[in-house]
C-alpha cells in the first residue's frame, strides 16, 4: 500500500500526465468540487466543470507544450492537507530543449476527502527571474537533466 507522501506525488504525476495527453478531462476530474486552477497567464478555473470547459478548447485549439517537471517539496499540514512545490519547463512541438521563458513554479495545495487526494489549488508562475538571467539558466539546467 502506497504512503501518503506516495499518494500525492502520484496525484501530481496524474496531472502533468493529463496535461501532456493533452485531457482535458483528466485534469478536471482530479479537482475537488471547488478546486482551482490559475494558470501562467493568470487563468482562473474553479470546480472541475470549469476547469474542464477552461482547457478543453486550449487542448483543441492550440499545440500546447508537455511539461519537464520536478519536485523539490511534498509538506503536510496536517492529516488531510499537502503542498507540492515543483519547478517545471515546457518543450515546444518539433523542438528538443526547454524553453526558459516559460518555465514556471507550480503549487498545489491537496486535500485528502472521501478516501482519495484532490486538488485545492494548482497555480502556475512565472519563474521568469526578472534581471537575473543566472537564476533562470540554472533552473532551465535542472529541467534539461531530466530530458
Amino acid at each position: 500500500m502506497e504512503n501518503k507522501e506516495q499518494q500525492v506525488r502520484k496525484l501530481y504525476e496524474q496531472l502533468i500526465s493529463a496535461w501532456n495527453r493533452r485531457n482535458a478531462k483528466g485534469m478536471a476530474d482530479l479537482f475537488s468540487k471547488n478546486g482551482e486552477s490559475i494558470g501562467f497567464d493568470g487563468s482562473q478555473s474553479q470546480g472541475p466543470e470549469e476547469i474542464f470547459s477552461h482547457l478543453d478548447p486550449v487542448f483543441r485549439d492550440h499545440p500546447t507544450a508537455p511539461y519537464v517537471t520536478k519536485i523539490k517539496e511534498i509538506r503536510f499540514l496536517g492529516e488531510d492537507i499537502a503542498i507540492v512545490r515543483a519547478i517545471a519547463g515546457m518543450v515546444p512541438p518539433g523542438e528538443s530543449d526547454i524553453k526558459p521563458e516559460v518555465n514556471t513554479h507550480q503549487t498545489l495545495l491537496l486535500s485528502f476527502q472521501n478516501g482519495k487526494w484532490n486538488i485545492e489549488l494548482f497555480q502556475n508562475t512565472p519563474a521568469q527571474f526578472h534581471g537575473r538571467p543566472e537564476l533562470v539558466e540554472k533552473m532551465s539546467a535542472e529541467l534539461r537533466e531530466l530530458l
